[in-house]
């Protein structure tokens, strides 16, 4: 059995003059919300496995976040550019060829649109949108990360943030 959880990074700056869409960091209101989310991922989440995170600033601050709620080493997160640059389903089905097969768990730091797409295309019964710091979770009934394949996945939990006024 392998398991892919895809978590969307939290709220982030406005786009400003200087700052590129890759160093845009995380408001206080995404670090808060978070942290919230982080405890309520490993209330549900015994083994998340391997962390890997899109280079974009938000995306690692978020996988931060999680590794501290999840005991993860920041030094054992995993930076992987495929999460940012070549987002597309095609890419993503050979990007977990890559993945080491001793891991049945793989926890992903990364953005949408492509977080939901791919998320909801992986899934029998598709995918709810994935808003800023929602998590999903799909297993998948095979042995290797190459038997991944198109609605071969079970949905087995979806977290999102509670509003708040």
């Amino acid at each position: 059995m392998k398991k892919l959880i895809f978590i969307r990074h939290a709220k982030a700056e406005e786009q400003a003059a200087g700052i590129t869409d890759f160093e845009r960091s995380l408001t206080l209101r995404g670090k808060m919300v978070s942290h919230g989310m982080a405890r309520r991922f490993m209330e549900k989440e015994k083994a998340p496995g391997l962390f890997i995170t899109s280079p974009a600033f938000r995306a690692f601050e978020t996988a931060l976040i999680f590794a501290g709620e999840a005991g993860v080493r920041p030094e054992d997160i995993k930076i992987d550019s495929n999460l940012y640059f070549k987002t597309d389903l095609r890419h993503f089905l050979d990007f977990l060829k890559t993945l080491p097969e001793e891991t049945d768990s793989i926890t992903l730091f990364g953005h949408n649109p492509s977080f939901t797409e791919i998320a909801d295309r992986l899934s029998r019964a598709g995918c709810e949108f994935l808003t800023k710091t929602s998590v999903v979770c799909i297993s998948f009934p095979v042995k290797s990360w190459s038997e991944v394949k198109v609605a071969s996945g079970r949905q087995e939990y979806f977290l999102k943030p509670v509003k708040t006024v």
